[in-house]
């Protein structure tokens, strides 16, 4: 693509945005239940699903934490671990 003085247009490199995203579909009582963190957003769900939603991703977040890495640092398999556990 060229600008108006046949310049090749630059593109801005895209940054990379990693993140849990969980969605619950029991929810019938006309409300929207929506929590965003830094690298999750959770949707939907009834009030004890998405609490349940809550309760694991933030204990999946704080093992993270501890061992110094974020979710965009952890393999698909060790959050599958890590989501497994904190659900239990």
């Amino acid at each position: 693509m060229k600008s108006g003085n046949n310049r090749p247009v630059k593109k801005k490199p895209q940054q990379e945005f990693v993140a849990l995203l969980g969605v619950g579909i029991d929810g019938d009582d006309g409300h929207t239940r929506l929590t965003r963190g830094k690298e999750f957003v959770l949707f939907g769900g009834s009030a004890d699903t998405h609490a349940r939603m809550q309760e694991t991703v933030i204990k999946v977040v704080e093992r993270l934490e501890s061992r110094g890495r974020r979710i965009a640092d952890a393999a698909p398999a060790e959050l599958r671990d890590l989501l497994a556990e904190a659900s239990e």
